[in-house]
């Protein structure tokens, strides 16, 4: 099917543009030659639109991405396109480190999270500079299936994985270039078992629906507001990796007693996302996680005694 989608695109583009398949070259030699050094290294690539990361083609991306160089050179002989590389048909986790307005920084983050686990810092795998001022470093992905995900390792931190791609080295945006440091020597390494680790348990934490003891309602309500002290510091103090769960299950375990009336739930809301913010989640991912587990202990109140 993806071969199929390909071949009735490329033919559509030799009929309506005039370009032969392969060989001549009105794109720069540097995307071109980036995209051919990405699929020299195992890594499928696929047109961006020029001076975009947006894919160039309504087909889907992951489908057309390849490693073959006389369709990376048709592509590239039409335009001077930006480089994707599809993440999971290449065997690549990529993790992007991003920056901010402030002093922050993904790389800052990613130290800081290297220093709380005894690591050292992944250096030596393949690099590139992104327009922006980030970085993103190339690993090889390990057995276990990873997920994209945004702020899990910690603030400005993306992971791209299976269902992800990334601009690569020679693509440009804004006049600037995503540049690879040192020579382009697209050598990935393992990604570090203590990532992998992070990005796939899910950390112990307390068990959900632990029973409420028959109370009075007004007993109820101090012991509602006493709940809302401990969930709302637990997540405060949540480590990096395990800070979203730690925020769903005290998102649930809250919402179990807003459902009993023990407690308002904009209060709840409020010093849920105040918690988080501490923590260090972004907000968009903070205010998703409230709304789930809120929900989900709404449906599942804790019952108390009538009073």
């Amino acid at each position: 099917m993806c071969h199929r989608i390909f071949v009735t695109r490329l033919l559509f583009e030799g009929m309506t543009t005039g370009v032969k398949p392969a060989g001549v070259g009105r794109a720069e030699p540097g995307p071109l030659s980036s995209a051919l050094a990405a699929a020299d290294a195992g890594w499928h690539v696929f047109p961006c639109a020029p001076g975009s990361k947006r894919p160039a083609f309504r087909d889907n991306w992951q489908c057309l991405a390849t490693v073959d160089h006389d369709r990376i050179r048709a592509w590239w002989a039409r335009q001077p396109y930006n480089i994707g590389i599809a993440c999971g048909p290449s065997g690549l986790v990529v993790i992007d480190l991003d920056v901010s307005d402030g002093p922050a920084s993904g790389a800052d983050a990613l130290r800081g999270l290297c220093a709380a686990h005894g690591q050292r810092y992944p250096a030596g795998t393949h690099t590139v500079d992104t327009p922006s001022g980030g970085t993103h470093l190339y690993f090889t992905a390990p057995a276990t299936p990873l997920r994209n995900s945004a702020g899990r390792l910690g603030p400005l931190i993306d992971v791209r994985a299976d269902g992800g791609y990334v601009v690569g080295d020679g693509s440009v945006i804004d006049g600037r270039r995503y540049a690879a440091r040192g020579d382009f020597l697209p050598l990935a390494l393992p990604l570090p078992g203590w990532i992998t680790r992070l990005l796939t348990e899910r950390p112990a934490l307390p068990a959900i629906g632990v029973p409420l003891p028959l109370l009075g309602r007004d007993q109820g309500r101090a012991y509602a507001l006493a709940a809302f002290r401990e969930e709302t510091q637990r997540v405060a103090e949540a480590r990096i990796g395990t800070r979203n769960d730690t925020l769903n299950r005290a998102a649930f375990n809250l919402g179990q007693l807003v459902a009993a009336g023990l407690i308002p739930p904009l209060p709840v809301m409020t010093g849920l996302a105040e918690a988080a913010a501490r923590a260090g989640l972004p907000d968009d991912e903070a205010r998703r996680t409230i709304r789930s587990g809120l929900a989900a202990g709404v449906r599942k109140p804790r019952a108390v005694m009538p009073g």
